[in-house]
């Protein structure tokens, strides 16, 4: 990348940048992201399009990210409570409910607009889950290495989707995401009992 397009790429600022996503979000939220449009996003910040490109390269890049600006960044590596359940319960203290809610309309919207965009799935997969399995993975990873977990557990690669299924059955049969206690108890009742992990 030449130094000109470095500069006109770092020319907005962080408070703006915050501004902007969260503009995208609210739009995401009122219209749907098949009808969400760059031209409305440029309107809605007061931004030119060419701005937008040349910042973000198109919608699917510039949805995710304002996905990733918004959520919580967790620290999993400060998250070492000494045993596996220890640190779910962990992460689940730090969630919010509130904001749970907030956002599962926009996920389920986002879900069935990735069938039928490759890029947005393609953007969703590397930029959002990809980087949370590798986080859990490294906290899996500890509670083998200690001993909790057998190497050879088979439930071992399906936390991810049993921690996924809890969002979807809960917006099936409750029309809402889960609450923070609803995944703290399904973690004791479910994924716990199929690593062969104690949950008292």
């Amino acid at each position: 990348m030449t130094e000109a397009a470095t500069a006109r790429r770092s020319r907005i600022t962080p408070e703006r940048e915050a501004e902007l996503y969260a503009a995208v979000l609210d739009l995401l939220r009122e219209v749907g992201y098949d009808a969400l449009t760059m031209d409305a996003v440029a309107a809605r910040t007061r931004s030119s399009k060419a701005t937008l490109y040349r910042q973000w390269g198109g919608k699917a890049q510039l949805v995710v990210k304002a996905l990733r600006h918004t959520k919580p960044v967790q620290d999993f590596d400060e998250i070492d409570t000494g045993s596996l359940r220890g640190d779910f319960h962990a992460l689940m203290e730090r969630a919010d409910d509130a904001e749970m809610e907030q956002n599962g309309a926009l996920m389920r919207g986002l879900a069935t607009a990735m069938h039928a965009n490759p890029d947005l799935h393609s953007e969703f997969r590397s930029q959002i889950i990809e980087p949370e399995i590798a986080d859990s993975r490294r906290l899996l990873q500890r509670a083998v290495d200690r001993g909790e977990v057998r190497a050879d557990c088979p439930a071992l690669e399906f936390v991810a989707h049993m921690m996924l299924g809890a969002f979807v059955t809960c917006a099936v049969l409750d029309d809402r995401p889960p609450t923070a206690a609803f995944l703290t108890s399904y973690i004791d009742a479910v994924v716990l009992p199929a690593l062969g992990v104690p949950t008292e």
